[in-house]
């Protein structure tokens, strides 16, 4: 299985474990293959690019079909490929359910000025299926012969930050866009920075020193990573 991953262009970061950096905003999708459940962690900016996920998906994960779904947080580049996924159980931070059902034409709109064509922006916001399940704190999943862990850290880099702790041998965290490598952490209206470096402490509380940090954005980076931009936030947002 894992010897796959880069033959349809996934990082692999443990055993069943990867991910994908989308093009265009190298968005970042997580993958989780247990014996008896597959995890993706969001779904790409469109339908089309759902569907493409979910194709790659389920080679990797010898023909299965993802069954659980977690979703990092309500920003188009991270939400919108989800109705492709038919049949799979949705998580999300709790409240995230509420925002997007009433936010569809706000998520349209961000997507169609970031340069999603407008056709395939109103498709996916009229199609997309909300959080079958909130978490409020965390939630541990069994996938059969590993457990995950979601984790709602936030808020931070928006009102709804859930993250995705992987244990075992090699730790991996996926930290959505709480965390961002390949350029300086965007802060948009919904952002909440005086309580992110908090957030950032509860990821590192999370995964610890020795766990490998996928962010929302960019390269996989340590917990030394995290702790200087937990720091550069602080310093930003005027919080200790």
């Amino acid at each position: 299985m894992d010897a796959a991953w880069e033959d349809f262009g996934w990082e692999r970061l443990g055993d069943g474990v990867g991910r994908r950096r989308m093009p265009t905003w190298d968005a970042t999708v997580g993958l989780v293959v247990g014996d008896d459940h597959v995890l993706l962690y969001d779904t790409g900016s469109t339908i089309r690019e759902g569907a493409e996920v979910r194709a790659q998906a389920q080679a990797l994960a010898g023909g299965r079909r993802v069954t659980y779904i977690a979703l990092s947080h309500p920003h188009f580049d991270h939400v919108l490929g989800t109705a492709a996924f038919a049949g799979a159980e949705i998580y999300g931070a709790v409240g995230m359910d509420t925002l997007l059902g009433r936010g569809r034409d706000t998520i349209r709109a961000d997507a169609v000025r970031h340069g999603v064509p407008e056709a395939a922006a109103a498709e996916a916001a009229d199609l997309l299926v909300l959080p079958h399940h909130s978490v409020s704190g965390e939630c541990t999943l069994d996938l059969g012969g590993r457990r995950v862990l979601l984790a709602n850290v936030g808020p931070g880099h928006s009102g709804h930050d859930l993250a995705l702790f992987v244990p075992g041998e090699g730790e991996v965290v996926f930290c959505g866009d709480l965390v961002e490598e390949s350029g300086e952490p965007q802060a948009g209206p919904d952002a909440i920075g005086s309580r992110w470096p908090a957030a950032l402490d509860r990821l590192l509380a999370l995964g610890g020193e020795d766990a490998l940090y996928v962010p929302g954005h960019g390269a996989a980076v340590d917990a030394a990573f995290v702790r200087r931009q937990r720091d550069l936030l602080a310093a930003r947002f005027g919080v200790s």
